[in-house]
């Protein structure tokens, strides 16, 4: 039988973030994980999931931040290159503030603790590449900084390391978030 998580010991409010009350804060689905050394195994229906799911913010009016990772000229992560671009499928709009970071938490030297400040809104929803890095230390830091931080898993995706599969290494990311840091759903079309 399985354990409770940390958060249900801890009384944690369990209901999943409202898109109309929330940000939404998309990391990394940048080029870089689409082809090459870094591909993803299943990026391809992530970003889908992550498209609906940035339509469906949109017309809900919630707040929308992007992050783009720079590693610099000539990595995979390169802004200044099309592999760093953000993906098409769910590039920024006029409004919508870009994040640059250099960690895999998106709040780190970064701006983006203001600019969820200036928003406004306690729930966060975190969606994006990679799942085991950039998602599990971006959500430990929103619920760190008193955010309240949900993770739609559709929306997210990884690559196998070592000797673990890209489906076990989402898995346990996920895992890690639901039992200290936030609210796991399987799929962004929970989130009215």
């Amino acid at each position: 039988m399985a354990s409770k998580t940390l958060r249900a010991l801890g009384g944690a409010d369990k209901t999943p973030a409202a898109l109309a009350s929330s940000t939404l804060i998309l990391v990394d689905y940048q080029n870089t994980y689409t082809r090459g050394v870094m591909e993803l195994d299943g990026w391809k229906p992530a970003l889908e999931a992550a498209s609906d799911l940035l339509s469906r913010a949109r017309a809900a009016g919630a707040e929308v931040i992007h992050v783009q990772h720079d590693g610099g000229e000539g990595s995979p992560y390169d802004i200044r290159a099309e592999i760093g671009e953000i993906h098409p499928r769910v590039a920024p709009i006029d409004g919508e503030p870009v994040v640059v970071k250099q960690a895999p938490d998106a709040f780190h030297g970064t701006d983006l603790g203001k600019l969820v400040d200036e928003a406004g809104n306690e729930n966060v929803i975190v969606a994006g590449f990679m799942t085991h890095m950039c998602i599990a230390y971006t959500s430990a830091s929103a619920a760190l900084r008193g955010n309240r931080p949900t993770v739609p898993a559709d929306a997210c995706a990884t690559r196998s390391i070592v000797n673990v599969s890209a489906d076990e290494l989402h898995r346990s990311g996920l895992a890690a978030i639901a039992d200290a840091y936030g609210v796991v759903v399987a799929s962004g079309k929970e989130l009215a």
